[in-house]
């Protein structure tokens, strides 16, 4: 397709939070900038138009393998090839400058589409692994940005297409960026935060309130804590807070997390790129607690990149209980200076400039003015057939 650098930007995002903040924040960007967008994404499209104001929305098939085994893959093969032909098609009428992909399966009929019609892509990758579909794509896009000069699993032959933008984050957060660090004295409150991805993790409902229970007297009546909790865990997270006599905050979502980040002495949450990103960008510590059945361990290889840092510490999931957890609570808030050491660590290594490092590659391909070693061009028998594109490794 002939370079179009006045088209619209097609961000393809979709599945979790992870992947669909940085491509919000990316849009929030270019509009600034006076870009039309355009966002691509599966059947949960109704959910994303907050998110996107003023995009244009297209939902295009596609599926997740259920695991790795050949069953798992031919399952969800035709939404894939299903979802590409969509795609090819409304790219066509679309004729954006570039399309960009934020990882998931979500994501792969719309770079696939694009690569077919040789229109320039990029994709970004957000954790310290590189993401199944973005390894699939790499060979092919013109450009791989990501918030890691090193992540895992990317290859030799595509190293030269790695430009470190570091994970965009939304204008919520960056306007708390920064925000000055309250080292709490030894009679102050002690503001705690707790999260766990859009809906909570059950594991945090479970062990947090019965680890804070068996603090002393002293330090419980010193707690404020917000805890975001699923719907169903909320009325037994507050009764274990009101029988521990601690002030606690419980919702299902808070629409004004970056505020909470900023208000915190100490966040307990999951390692996600986003919420990490988010913290390092606030500059608050952090106790993160990975998700042990994230695909390829990316969520520890996050935390590990928070902790080596200095910038907090990791617990594992198989680790965290309510003992651990109270002791090292214990000795955190009996130590505020680690506590503020960890959230200056924190604020080092925080990225706000991001965002306008990844608008500034996807505006550069769409006028053809990035260059590095070319990209393999794909044929339809690469994606239509078991070949490296759709076949290889599954997961997301």
């Amino acid at each position: 397709m002939k370079l179009r650098p006045e088209g619209p930007i097609v961000i393809a995002a979709g599945g979790t939070g992870g992947h669909l903040f940085p491509g919000q924040a990316l849009a929030q960007e270019l509009r600034r900038r006076g870009r039309r967008i355009v966002l691509m994404t599966d059947e949960r499209v109704t959910h994303f138009d907050k998110l996107f104001p003023g995009a244009d929305i297209f939902a295009v098939p596609s599926a997740t393998p259920t695991n790795r085994g050949l069953a798992g893959i031919l399952q969800s093969a035709p939404a894939i090839i299903s979802g590409i032909g969509q795609a090819f098609g409304i790219l066509g009428r679309v004729e954006p400058s570039v399309v960009i992909g934020f990882g998931g399966y979500p994501t792969l009929p719309p770079v696939a589409g694009a690569l077919l019609r040789r229109i320039p892509t990029c994709v970004h990758e957000q954790n310290a692994v590189l993401g199944r579909v973005n390894r699939l794509v790499a060979p092919y896009v013109q450009a791989i940005a990501s918030t890691f000069a090193a992540p895992k699993f990317l290859k030799a032959r595509d190293a030269s297409r790695l430009v470190v933008t570091g994970n965009p984050v939304r204008d919520a957060v960056i306007a708390e960026a920064g925000a000055p660090y309250a080292t709490p004295g030894a009679s102050d409150t002690i503001h705690l935060l707790v999260f766990g991805g859009s809906q909570g993790a059950r594991v945090l409902s479970d062990v947090v309130p019965a680890a804070l229970a068996q603090l002393p007297d002293s330090l419980r009546a010193r707690l404020a804590v917000v805890q975001q909790a699923r719907p169903e865990d909320l009325d037994r997270v507050r009764s274990v807070y009101d029988r521990a006599g601690i002030r606690a905050t419980l919702e299902s979502f808070f629409d004004d997390m970056p505020k909470r980040i900023a208000a915190a002495h100490l966040v307990i949450g999951r390692s996600g790129a986003s919420t990490v990103s988010e913290l390092c960008v606030i500059g608050r510590p952090s106790i993160l607690v990975p998700l042990p059945h994230s695909l390829d361990n990316d969520q520890k290889a996050n935390a590990q990149k928070v902790e080596g840092a200095g910038a907090g510490w990791m617990i594992e999931q198989k680790n965290f209980t309510e003992a651990a957890l109270a002791e090292k609570l214990a000795a955190l808030f009996a130590d505020p200076d680690a506590l503020a050491r960890a959230a200056k660590a924190a604020l080092a290594q925080g990225q706000p400039n991001a965002v306008r490092k990844l608008a500034d590659l996807v505006e550069r391909l769409g006028r053809g003015e990035f260059h590095a070693i070319q990209a393999l061009t794909p044929t339809p028998d690469d994606i239509q057939s078991p070949g490296p594109l759709l076949f290889a490794q599954g997961g997301c």
